[in-house]
């Protein structure tokens, strides 16, 4: 059972694909059911230590190694950790869908990204306010951007929330290899 960051590390390359915190019927094996923390909420409140390790992974696996982890979501919409050769040579070409076969909310919230990079607040702010759509479906189009991979959350550790990006502005060489 995983204990450490180190651990956590080797787990996502040997897995390839791993959830974060699991999910019924995923094809994937979970951090979460792999780690061998207390799920015990301390006395004096907060999160259980599973819940604080599995959290920090998730964030700091790729934010330290972004050559060789990467975050994001797969259809179902789970987050997943991926080693990056399994994401560049299987996934990628298998998940990607061009923004302009998404519905016209999630191309709207695209172009958002695409003209300022943003935190998930302003960027739902912003949307809602420019084509009127609910909290829910915003994160539905936000998502949908995830898992088509035409965004990505930023791996750069001074963004302590979600901030997006377009997914050619962090893998540029990724996204030009399969383009057409």
């Amino acid at each position: 059972m995983l204990t450490t960051f180190d651990e956590a590390y080797q787990f996502v390359l040997d897995q390839k694909v791993c959830t974060v915190f699991g999910s019924k019927g995923s094809a994937y094996a979970s951090l979460w059911d792999n780690t061998g923390l207390s799920e015990e909420k301390p006395k004096e409140g907060g999160w259980s230590p599973k819940v604080m390790a599995v959290w920090d992974w998730k964030t700091r696996l790729p934010q330290t190694y972004p050559e060789t982890i990467f975050y994001g979501k797969v259809p179902g919409g789970d987050a997943v950790l991926m080693e990056m050769n399994h994401f560049q040579c299987v996934h990628y070409p298998s998940a990607y869908q061009h923004v302009m076969e998404l519905d016209p909310l999630s191309q709207e919230v695209y172009d958002l990204i695409r003209g300022e990079p943003m935190y998930t607040g302003p960027l739902r702010k912003r949307a809602i306010e420019k084509v009127a759509c609910t909290k829910s479906q915003f994160d539905t189009a936000l998502k949908k951007l995830q898992v088509s991979l035409n965004i990505v959350r930023s791996n750069d550790p001074n963004h302590k929330n979600d901030f997006w990006l377009p997914m050619r502005e962090v893998h540029f060489e990724i996204v030009s290899r399969h383009e057409l």
